[in-house]
């Protein structure tokens, strides 16, 4: 009994000393937005421990590429909540669009230029999760929504094979009673 009790204090001594360490960012690794529109840029996450606003720690980052250097535009601060820090790229047109108490650090961005397509960051810490979560957003900007697909081709194809599988059908079930020597007996009671 001494021993299990023994390694039984070592885990609780492991599990102090580790700390839970389950931070998940859950973000859309690929948005489109069309120029000139209103995008909501999404980021939510999970942690093992509800968020404590004294510790808490979330920003955004902007970057154009992988090798550049990030631009942080949004940060949470203490006493002010999310806020959307000066920036010239973004101006006025970054707002806080999700919501504190359900995990969700979600942004949206208006009158999208096509300046803003790059890479977008979403980092959260929340102690006493051990780990800093990360989210990686690539936002491609289009000038045009692509056209939409006809889809005349793909109804005369699947009408075709059903049609096709109904004669297989029907073809094998003549073969099936002919064999069994059905065909003759329908055929007697018909006449």
């Amino acid at each position: 009994f001494s021993m299990l009790n023994s390694k039984y204090s070592l885990l609780k001594l492991i599990f102090l000393f580790t700390g839970c360490s389950c931070m998940d960012v859950l973000v859309a690794n690929n948005i489109n937005a069309l120029n000139g529109t209103t995008v909501k840029i999404t980021c939510t996450f999970t942690s093992c421990y509800k968020m404590d606003a004294t510790k808490f720690v979330m920003n955004w980052t902007y970057q154009e590429s992988f090798n550049d250097t990030e631009e942080m535009f949004m940060a949470y601060y203490r006493k002010k909540g999310m806020v959307a820090l000066r920036s010239d790229r973004f101006g006025e047109r970054v707002m806080f669009a999700g919501n504190l108490d359900k995990n969700d650090l979600s942004i949206t961005l208006s009158d999208v230029q096509l300046e803003d397509e790059g890479i977008y960051n979403c980092y959260v810490r929340n102690p006493p999760d051990r780990i800093q979560g990360h989210g990686i957003i690539q936002l491609h900007v289009v000038t045009e929504l692509p056209p939409p697909r006809d889809s005349t081709i793909a109804v005369a194809i699947g009408a075709s094979v059903g049609g096709a599988l109904a004669l297989l059908i029907l073809s094998m079930v003549v073969v099936k009673c002919l064999q069994k020597g059905h065909w003759k007996k329908m055929k007697s009671e018909i006449n």
